[in-house]
C-alpha cells in the first residue's frame, strides 16, 4: 500500500477504514530469504510458553483454521508449528455467552509493546482499554463489524508507530527502548502493522493475523507520507502520545520530516 495511506487528511484521528483481500495472499510468504521464518522459530524455541497461547476454547479455532490453511499448503495442525509456519503473527478471537468478543490465543512473535499471555481470555474492550480513546471511538463499530463479517474474504485495515529499533519483536520483556531525544531520522522506524480479519464459517471464530514492516525515517522525509505523519504527530492528543512513547519526541520529528 502507499505510505501516505496510513495518514487520513485532517487531524488525527482513529478510524476504522478497510480494504477487502484473499485471505490467502495475506497468509502467504512473501519472504524469500527465509529471515522472518528464521526469526520466528527461533523466538518460538526460546520461550515457547511467552510467544504462544491457547485457551480451551481456542482449540476449535485453531483446527479450523489449520485445515483451511492446510488447504493452501501453509501451516501444520499445530499452534507451534503454525508460528513456525506462517510470516503473520496469527491470534484467535470468538463470542462469549454475553456476546462479548475475548481473544482466545494464538502465535505472538512479534509484539508491538504487549505480551500475549497477559491477555489471553480477555475482551477486546479490556485489551483495547490501555489505548486513550481507542474504546470511545471505534469500541463499538469494532464489535458490530466483527459480529456480522462472513467467511471467504479478510478484511484489511493498519496501525502505525514509531520505534527507535528495527527489531521486529518489541515484546515488553525485552525491555528494548522508547524513541528519545535528540532525534535522528536514521534510527528510527516507523512501524506499520498491516492487520487481516477473516471469519471461521464453522466455528463462528475470528481470525487476526498481523505483519509488521518498517520504514526507516530519513527515508519517507520530504514525502506525501512524510507531510501526513507529520500532521498526525502534530495533533495526537497527549494521553495518546505518551501511550506510544512519543511524547518526548514528537514536536522533534515532525519539525525534521
Amino acid at each position: 500500500m502507499d505510505l501516505a495511506e496510513l495518514f487520513p487528511s485532517g487531524d488525527y484521528r482513529f478510524h476504522l477504514s478497510l480494504r477487502r483481500a484473499e485471505p490467502r495472499e495475506f497468509f502467504a510468504s512473501r519472504d524469500a530469504s527465509g529471515g522472518v521464518l528464521a526469526e520466528r522459530r527461533h523466538w518460538l524455541t526460546e520461550a515457547p510458553e511467552r510467544y504462544a497461547g491457547l485457551a480451551p476454547e481456542g482449540e476449535p479455532l485453531l483446527a479450523e483454521f489449520a485445515g483451511r490453511a492446510g488447504e493452501w499448503g501453509l501451516v501444520e495442525p499445530s499452534l507451534i508449528g503454525l508460528g513456525c509456519a506462517l510470516e503473520p503473527d496469527t491470534l484467535f478471537l470468538s463470542s462469549d455467552a454475553e456476546g462479548r468478543f475475548r481473544l482466545r490465543g494464538g502465535v505472538l512473535c512479534f509484539p508491538t509493546g504487549w505480551a500475549l499471555q497477559e491477555k489471553l481470555g480477555e475482551t477486546l474492550d479490556f485489551i483495547h482499554g490501555v489505548v486513550p480513546g481507542l474504546n470511545a471511538a471505534l469500541g463499538s463499530p469494532i464489535h458490530q463489524f466483527l459480529a456480522k463479517l462472513k467467511p471467504g474474504v479478510a478484511f484489511l485495515r493498519d496501525n502505525w508507530g514509531i520505534a527507535a529499533t528495527n527489531e521486529l519483536n518489541l515484546h515488553p520483556a525485552r525491555g528494548l527502548p522508547a524513541p528519545q531525544p535528540p532525534v535522528a531520522l536514521d534510527r528510527l522506524w516507523l512501524r506499520v502493522e498491516h492487520q487481516a480479519l477473516m471469519a471461521l464459517p464453522e466455528t463462528r471464530g475470528i481470525v487476526f493475523g498481523i505483519r509488521i514492516a518498517l520504514h526507516r525515517l530519513d527515508t519517507i522525509a520530504g514525502t506525501p507520507a512524510a507531510a501526513g505523519l507529520r500532521r498526525a504527530l502534530e495533533t495526537m492528543p497527549p494521553a495518546l502520545a505518551a501511550y506510544k512513547r512519543l511524547d518526548t519526541v514528537r514536536v522533534e520529528i515532525a519539525t525534521r520530516l
